[in-house]
C-alpha cells in the first residue's frame, strides 16, 4: 500500500522545479526505485530505506523492491479556483483523490521570480490556498445537502448520519476553520472518509528555500514551522534548485555535493519520511533469496489485515505470522541466526505489527 500526496501551491513557488527533480530521481534509481509515468503530471516513486538494502544483502535477495509513493503535480490552483479560476475544478478534483496535501511555499527572495502577488510572504500563500480550498468544501456541502433532503425525511439512515456530519463540517468553515478540526466519533469514521471534503486532507508544508539556506531555513521557513505547529500539520525544509541539480547526478557525485552543502541527505527523502508521519504509516518487510520487499502499513494495523496487503488470500486464511524485529534480523545475520538466537515470534491475528518487521505469513488456501 503506498500512498498518493498531491503538490499544490502558486505560480512560481518553485512546485514544478520539485516534481521535476521527484521524476528525476527516480528515474536516475532505476535499478531500485523504479518510476513510471501515469499521467503526465502523475509520478509513482519508490521510498528509500536503508534498511531494506540492508535486508537485502544479509539475505542474498537477487532483487529489491521499496514500497511506492506517488506524487501528483496539481496546477491551476490560484486565486478563485474555488470559483473556476485557471484550472480551478477539475484540479480541486485531483486533489480529492489524494491521501495528504503537500502544500509548496515559496520562501525565497529573488528579483528574477515574480511573485503572484508581488511579494513573498508564504503564510500569506499558505492561506490563500486553504481559503480557496475551504470555500471549495463549502460549496460542495451545500449542494449535497439539497440533495439528501428527501432521504432525511424519508428516515435513510446514512443519509441522517451524512447530514449530521456535513452540517458539522459546515459550522467549522464558515467560521474560518478547516474541516479537519472536527473531532469525528470512530463509529462517523468511515463516513467521513466517504464525504471526501478537501480540508479534511492532512497537509505537509513543503518550504522550498535559497540554495545556502537548506541547511538551516530562514526567517520565512521559521514562519511556516510556527503555523504548521500551530495547526497539528507538518512542515520540511527544502531546497527545489538543490533537489534538481541532485536528481541530474550519480550517486556518489550526489553525496559530495550534498556535503558540500553541509546536508545529511536529500531533501527529497525527508519529505517522503515527513509525508509517512504525517499519515501514520510504517514499513515491514518480507525477505528471501529471491527479494526483499517492504509494504507500508498505518500505523495499528493488525497481522492479518498486513499480510492481506500483499494478497486477500492470505488475509482471509489467515494462520499466523513468523515475524522477527530488523535489529534481531540484522544482529543475528538473518532469519536462520534469529531462530537460533530465539528471536523469531509466532504471532496471531491480534498482533499489532510494527515498523521494520521481518514477516512470513501462514495461510489456509
Amino acid at each position: 500500500m503506498g500512498f498518493k500526496m498531491g503538490i499544490v501551491g502558486l505560480p512560481n513557488v518553485g512546485k514544478s522545479t520539485l516534481f521535476n527533480a521527484l521524476t528525476k530521481t527516480a528515474a536516475a534509481q532505476a535499478a531500485n526505485f523504479p518510476f513510471c509515468t501515469i499521467e503526465p503530471n502523475v509520478g509513482d516513486v519508490g521510498v528509500p530505506d536503508a534498511r531494506l538494502d540492508a535486508l537485502a544483502a544479509i539475505a542474498g535477495s537477487k532483487q529489491i523492491i521499496p514500497t511506492r509513493m506517488t506524487f501528483v503535480d496539481i496546477a491551476g490552483l490560484v486565486k478563485g479556483a474555488s470559483k473556476g479560476e485557471g484550472l480551478g475544478n477539475q484540479f480541486l478534483a485531483n486533489i480529492r483523490e489524494t491521501d495528504a496535501i503537500a502544500h509548496v511555499l515559496r520562501c525565497f527572495e529573488d528579483g528574477d521570480v515574480t511573485h503572484v502577488d508581488g511579494r513573498v510572504d508564504p503564510v500569506a500563500d499558505a492561506e490563500t490556498i486553504e481559503t480557496e480550498l475551504m470555500l471549495a468544501d463549502i460549496e460542495s456541502i451545500e449542494k449535497r445537502m439539497q440533495g439528501l433532503v428527501r432521504k432525511v425525511r424519508g428516515g435513510d439512515k446514512e443519509a441522517v448520519q451524512q447530514e449530521r456530519l456535513l452540517k458539522d463540517a459546515l459550522a467549522v468553515l464558515e467560521n474560518g476553520q478547516p474541516a479537519r478540526v472536527v473531532e469525528v466519533d470512530a463509529e462517523d469514521a468511515k463516513a467521513w472518509k466517504m464525504l471526501q471534503l478537501l480540508t479534511t486532507k492532512p497537509v505537509l508544508y513543503v518550504c522550498n528555500v535559497g540554495e545556502s539556506e537548506a541547511a538551516e531555513g530562514n526567517e520565512f521557513s521559521a514562519k511556516v514551522a510556527e503555523m504548521a505547529a500551530s495547526q497539528g500539520n507538518s512542515h520540511v525544509v527544502i531546497s527545489a534548485q538543490i533537489e534538481e541539480e541532485i536528481s541530474q547526478l550519480e550517486e556518489d557525485e550526489a553525496e559530495m555535493f550534498l556535503s558540500e552543502m553541509g546536508l545529511d541527505e536529500a531533501g527529497l527523502d525527508r519529505l517522503i519520511r515527513a509525508g509517512y508521519e504525517l499519515l501514520h504509516l510504517e514499513t515491514y518487510f518480507t525477505v528471501g533469496p529471491k527479494e526483499a520487499r517492504a509494504w507500508t502499513i498505518r500505523q495499528g494495523t493488525l497481522a492479518p489485515q498486513a499480510a492481506g496487503v500483499i494478497h486477500g488470500d492470505f488475509e482471509r486464511g489467515f494462520i499466523r505470522a513468523e515475524t522477527i524485529a530488523y535489529q534481531d534480523y540484522v544482529d543475528c545475520n538473518g532469519e536462520q541466526g534469529s531462530k537460533e538466537a530465539g528471536k523469531m515470534r509466532a504471532e496471531g491475528k491480534s498482533y499489532l505489527v510494527k515498523d521494520g518487521d521481518v514477516m512470513h505469513f501462514l495461510f489456509n488456501t
